[in-house]
């Protein structure tokens, strides 16, 4: 896991809330307070390891996703934080079923997730438009996972994802996620930036 210190303290130090990361509240939402200017390079390390650790990627992930992110037309930035929008593991925290990103990634890792009804175990699977997400049954008894599902999720359901009415342990993904379904604060310009070095 590439989260290896205290998840508050990298919020803390980071100055921004990142709901795939934690579900505390950081308290103070500033970072530690320093005597200097931040430089042009700390602002862009900054901006991407927010990115990295909301959701929970390693650094040659996010290099992996960056150059994907290029071969596709539109704007850099945007196209990296789309695909990781459409990350397994986040689409199951996105839709409630688990209560964190690295909680998400557990249940995928140990096969408690299905999309279209085959069990899959990679978080990094990208989800498309038209797939169904859904507990499997062993997780569907576990009163603890069948618990978090039915409660309402801590983040509203991004428009481009859907919860199932008759089922809260599953739903689909409608359509392909848009630049402010992203739950947090981010210049995607900077991250680009910082990889353009």
């Amino acid at each position: 896991m590439p989260v290896r210190s205290p998840r508050l303290k990298i919020v803390r130090r980071l100055g921004a809330q990142l709901p795939g990361l934690t579900r505390k509240d950081a308290g103070r939402a500033a970072p530690p307070r320093t005597r200097r200017k931040p430089s042009a390079y700390r602002l862009a390390l900054e901006e991407k390891q927010k990115v990295r650790f909301n959701y929970g990627v390693t650094e040659r992930q996010m290099r992996r996703y960056l150059e994907a992110a290029k071969r596709v037309p539109g704007r850099t930035g945007e196209n990296l934080l789309l695909l990781l929008e459409q990350r397994l593991d986040n689409v199951v925290f996105r839709l409630g079923l688990a209560p964190t990103i690295p909680a998400a990634r557990q249940l995928v890792a140990h096969g408690h997730v299905q999309v279209n009804g085959r069990r899959l175990d990679r978080a990094a699977y990208l989800v498309g438009t038209g797939d169904t997400v859904s507990l499997a049954s062993s997780a569907r008894a576990s009163d603890t996972l069948r618990a978090v599902a039915d409660q309402e999720p801590r983040l509203r359901v991004p428009s481009h994802l859907q919860r199932d009415p008759m089922d809260p342990c599953a739903g689909r993904v409608i359509s392909a996620p848009a630049r402010g379904e992203v739950p947090f604060a981010v210049k995607e310009a900077l991250v680009v930036e910082f990889y353009a070095r």
